[in-house]
């Protein structure tokens, strides 16, 4: 039967898709053909191992019992708000009111609605590589990249001296902080410069009437942060931000609760209420008993304080087993490293080892090699730097630590070692 020439739209035909998803289906696969894989490419949670906030998963089976399924207010329940009000100011003395936050299924549409009220088609946006999908939101936007490349001697973070050429390009600039890849994160002085630079320039742009340059900062990893290091409150480093800033958070990196959608917004109240009429027509509120739960939840200041000290130093330890066994390799002179984890989930381990040979004499020629091999003779799954813009031979990976107990890390990360040491370097 002949196929059908769909014409499809230039936005559908020219979408690409390089996601990390479509290689853990390659990996579950394997596992499907018999033996272990261990998965570290999803930046996700095996509920087996992180299970939600028993309370937070107690209150949501409790809303639907009380038959709260019919359509929450657009921009999340007031309920939902105030406590999100509550619980920012609490936990990281941001002072929104309930006014300035919109509630929506997840994080990903909030970044599409942001996206969609702050830019106009053919206008840019400045995102750092390496990045989660911004790319592809501003695809969607219909606006222009404007991408800069992050070095491994500053965590993959931008500075204020990264930033200054191309400060005057944009109209919205992407901040995410701990850093997903790499589970790094901006310093206090860094971060200063950084906004100091945009406030000078919004002064400019205000004295000869032009559109602000706003910032998106996610921080959807904010609790998750190690080795004594505090969060900041980035307004704090310079107030006048607060007119051009948007954070976007939620509960599913935080709370191990990637699957129950629920992410908020907060920022300038005439920017959030756009966000809100585009939402409107979208539907892309969180299910209604989930906001009542997650209200319910956060309210609870001893649970969550209590929760995420357990949490936090589970995931912890699950990134130091790895760390510590490629800092060993590397004082054992193998050109390998890795950076001390200092947020998020995530580890950044550099495998320098292009041009080795295996033990079958098969040299390891490029990154595709090294992922096969280690999926082959470590029997673990790394997700490449190039799937988050970096260059396709730049030997840094990233390692996701949700999926495994710590034993398994521990397995995992002697596989690794047993399989570095095993290649020859000529």
């Amino acid at each position: 039967m002949e196929m059908a020439n769909h014409k499809l739209s230039k936005l559908a035909e020219n979408l690409t898709l390089r996601s990390v998803s479509k290689l853990s289906e390659k990996i579950d696969k394997k596992n499907q053909q018999g033996g272990k894989i261990f998965n570290f490419t999803l930046g996700d949670f095996l509920p087996q191992q992180f299970a939600i906030p028993s309370l937070l998963e107690e209150e949501i089976i409790k809303a639907y019992k009380g038959k709260n399924t019919n359509y929450p207010f657009v921009s999340g329940v007031e309920e939902l708000r105030t406590a999100i009000s509550e619980h920012i100011k609490y936990h990281g003395q941001f002072e929104y009111q309930p006014e300035d936050i919109i509630v929506a299924s997840g994080a990903r549409p909030l970044i599409y609605l942001l996206f969609k009220t702050l830019v106009d088609p053919g206008e840019k946006i400045i995102y750092t590589t390496p990045s989660w999908n911004t790319q592809y939101f501003i695809y969607l936007a219909n606006a222009i990249p404007v991408v800069i490349t992050t070095k491994p001697e500053n965590g993959f973070l931008i500075t204020a001296s990264d930033l200054k050429p191309y400060i005057k390009e944009a109209v919205l600039i992407n901040i995410n902080s701990p850093l997903n890849p790499c589970g790094t994160i901006l310093s206090k002085h860094a971060l200063q410069e950084i906004f100091d630079l945009i406030v000078e320039e919004n002064i400019q742009r205000s004295a000869t009437k032009q559109k602000p340059l706003y910032v998106f900062f996610d921080i959807i990893y904010w609790f998750l942060v190690y080795n004594e290091i505090q969060y900041i409150n980035p307004i704090s480093l310079n107030p006048k931000i607060k007119d051009y800033i948007v954070f976007v958070d939620g509960i599913s990196k935080c709370f191990a609760a990637t699957g129950v959608r629920v992410g908020w917004a907060f920022g300038p109240q005439t920017i959030i209420e756009k966000m809100r009429s585009i939402s409107a027509h979208l539907g892309a509120w969180a299910p209604k008993p989930e906001q009542i739960g997650t209200a319910k939840y956060l309210k609870n200041y001893h649970a969550v304080t209590t929760f995420l000290s357990t949490f936090k130093k589970e995931i912890f330890d699950r990134l130091n087993i790895f760390y510590i066994t490629i800092q060993k390799l590397k004082n054992a002179g193998y050109k390998v490293d890795a950076i001390e984890p200092q947020g998020a989930l995530y580890l950044s381990i550099k495998l320098d080892i292009i041009g080795a040979k295996t033990k079958d004499n098969k040299t390891l020629a490029n990154v595709e090699d090294i992922l096969e091999y280690l999926l082959e003779e470590a029997k673990t799954a790394l997700v490449p730097f190039y799937f988050f813009g970096m260059d396709e031979n730049m030997p840094w990976f990233r390692l996701s630590a949700g999926t495994c107990s710590t034993e398994e890390a521990k397995t995992a990360a002697n596989l690794i070692s047993h399989a570095i040491q095993k290649l020859s370097v000529t």
